[in-house]
């Protein structure tokens, strides 16, 4: 990661050095009312932007950059000459995420229904709610203050959805679920559809109605195309904070612990608890109806088969281990055909031995 994540937005407002340092504690070297309206990548940055520095390897263009503020750790001293402006944080890249949610702060949120929406005359919207064209929200929903349903969102019947969420286009929330508070649903992602249930029978399979719900709570994020599916009874539960990358699968009647982290493509079988804070790269598959202790850390492409009772490890491979003792195994792994290659030679070489005594 370098710069400000690839963001680059054009601001209305201009902010100083002196102004950025003090909303973030931080210290001014150079010109303190050097200005910046945008944000940009530290090798793209031009005048008029802000960006950030916190990597050895990205030094050199702290002395090349055209920004004209950098944000940099407070132990870094310039090597040479720097022409921006930099404000000295404790956390760089923490500093511009809170600069960049102030920013999405002060943009303005849409209100009010258009006249190409559909809204139930049982549904209860709070104050300053945003529903756009082509929105459907069903019987008996409830709505809360300052959300924003984008076109062509679809919240069916008697769900009930908290202050200050963003429902992206084409999010689908089946009826009955709940939704919490500072929620972002992103495009095209799809909360309470059925869990895949079904019972084999000696004509082919029966579908198992899926009864139940799902619950999210404050402050989660679910990325584009992610599916959290309805229980078959009871409920499915996303714990607060948690964040769910594109591409993930949450199955029924999973419960997922506060602060856990999915990036792309992980896939949670049904019936399977997750603790707090745990994190799971790309394309981790965890079976059903395991327990995973809080603060578990697991690598791309790992097959977790069963529970993980054991507080803040890290596992990899499939089926995963001990992080420490994959990359043992991996390390045998890559010289296994040298030792294969060792193995046959020591073998003809005995063959040769065994004949020369029979010989004898």
């Amino acid at each position: 990661m370098r710069g400000a994540g690839g963001i680059n937005y054009n601001a209305d407002m201009e902010f100083t050095a002196q102004q950025i340092a003090a909303f973030l504690g931080g210290c001014v070297e150079g010109d303190v009312n050097a200005s910046v309206s945008t944000f940009s990548n530290i090798d793209a940055a031009k005048k008029g932007a802000l960006t950030f520095f916190y990597a050895k390897e990205y030094e050199d263009f702290v002395y090349e950059t055209d920004a004209s503020i950098v944000l940099v750790p407070e132990d870094f001293k310039p090597a040479r000459e720097v022409r921006a402006t930099l404000v000295k944080v404790k956390d760089p890249r923490e500093a511009v995420a809170r600069l960049l949610n102030l920013y999405e702060q002060s943009k303005p949120k849409r209100k009010g229904v258009s006249e190409r929406a559909f809204v139930s005359g049982t549904a209860k919207l709070g104050k300053d709610v945003y529903v756009g064209p082509l929105a459907y929200v069903g019987d008996g929903v409830v709505v809360g203050d300052g959300t924003q349903i984008y076109p062509n969102a679809t919240i069916e019947e008697r769900t009930v959805i908290g202050g200050n969420c963003l429902i992206y286009p084409n999010v689908s929330v089946y009826h009955d679920c709940k939704i919490g508070s500072n929620v972002i649903l992103h495009s095209g992602c799809v909360i309470g559809a059925d869990g895949f249930g079904f019972a084999p029978t000696s004509g082919g399979y029966e579908k198992i109605p899926q009864i139940g719900n799902v619950e999210i709570g404050d402050n989660v994020e679910i990325g584009a195309n992610t599916c959290v599916d309805r229980s078959m009874m009871g409920t499915t539960k996303v714990g607060d904070g948690v964040k769910l990358d594109n591409l993930v699968q949450i199955a029924h009647n999973d419960e997922i612990g506060a602060n856990t982290v999915m990036s792309a493509q992980v896939g949670v079988a049904g019936s399977t608890k997750i603790g707090e804070w745990c994190m799971f790269g790309g394309q981790v598959g965890i079976t059903g109806h395991a327990k995973i202790a809080a603060r578990t850390h697991s690598g791309a492409q790992a097959g977790i088969a069963g529970p993980i009772l054991k507080e803040g490890q890290t596992v990899l491979g499939s089926p995963a281990i001990d992080a420490r003792r994959f990359a043992k195994a991996a390390a045998v792994f890559r010289n296994l055909p040298e030792m294969y290659r060792q193995v046959n030679e020591m073998k003809r070489e005995m063959d040769r031995q065994k004949e020369k005594n029979i010989e004898k």
